[in-house]
């Protein structure tokens, strides 16, 4: 029996890899040597492989799969097939299983597509959950980049992301925390220089996320960072915050809103590495904005890390 290849797309839509409509879909994107692999990771589309009389493969990113796709892909494993199906998917690292239903194949298909569920919000935090796969569609979107390089390099950091953040104008509002299973709070590893809540000496020294000069902040914050950390996906949330940066200590506390976009990385020690970018999204631009001095913040980092 020969080998039969098809995507399904977040639209629910099937289409052939070697199709015009599939390379439309990939527009300006430079997906390599293998571009089903690329759209499997960046843009959310299923492969679905018929392999021989026996084994149907599905190979899909989670996290990044939209209803209809997941509606149409439940659609095409309902008709008669093949006797075992496996399910070879990315969390941090490629995983594969195997079954002998196409009912268990569904069900755990639905499992693993789940959405995450929602950190609850206070009355000075409010956070508005969005769906991370719309970055990889917002071309405009610097924040898209990140998630991209999030995918294609299977989650791993190294050096070429705080490259990436710095050509595209990120680094100033980037954040890197480490965390570990076994430590009461993710603590900074790097704070980039539009961070204007913390001080100078706070700035460079770094330290825990829940110690931060607004406390009720950092433990906020530090909830959503574990969260992240121990589901090893992505977070995109649209956040109004009222909190007090160092300079204003003793004035009004300021009203933030921002687009927040969390990454957890595999760090070369073993570390879970969450990098927390953010990008206005309201009106109060001078609370958490500051120029980008991104050599010295490079640097800082470096000196961090060694």
């Amino acid at each position: 029996m020969e080998q039969v290849t098809v995507l399904v797309g977040s639209s629910g839509k099937w289409m052939p890899p070697e199709s015009e409509e599939f390379l439309a879909v990939l527009g300006d994107a430079d997906p390599g040597d293998d571009a089903v692999g690329f759209a499997v990771l960046a843009l959310g589309f299923i492969r679905f492989q018929v392999l021989d009389r026996l084994v149907t493969e599905i190979e899909l990113c989670p996290r990044s799969i939209e209803l209809p796709a997941l509606l149409a892909l439940e659609q095409r494993l309902k008709e008669p097939g093949t006797k075992l199906f496996r399910i070879r998917y990315f969390d941090t690292e490629w995983r594969s299983e195997i079954s002998a239903s196409a009912e268990h194949t569904i069900d755990r298909l639905r499992e693993l597509c789940a959405p995450a569920p929602e950190l609850p919000s206070s009355e000075r935090f409010r956070v508005e959950a969005q769906d991370a796969n719309v970055l990889l569609r917002d071309v405009g979107n610097p924040l898209r980049l990140l998630t991209q390089k999030w995918r294609t390099s299977f989650g791993c950091f190294d050096a070429s992301v705080i490259a990436l953040a710095c050509s595209h104008g990120l680094l100033s509002l980037m954040a890197i925390t480490g965390w570990q299973e076994r430590e009461e709070s993710p603590v900074f590893r790097f704070l980039g220089e539009g961070h204007r809540w913390a001080s100078r000496d706070y700035q460079f020294a770094g330290g825990r996320l829940e110690e931060m000069p607004d406390r009720e902040y950092g433990h906020w914050a530090a909830e959503f960072h574990r969260a992240v950390a121990a589901s090893s996906q992505p977070r995109y949330d649209l956040v109004t915050a009222t909190t007090q940066i160092a300079q204003d200590r003793g004035r009004p506390k300021r009203t933030l809103r921002y687009e927040r976009l969390l990454l957890p990385w595999r760090g070369a020690s073993g570390e879970v590495l969450i990098t927390s970018c953010a990008r206005n999204g309201g009106t109060d631009r001078s609370a958490n904005l500051a120029p980008d001095r991104s050599a010295s913040s490079v640097a800082k980092y470096a000196a961090r890390s060694s």
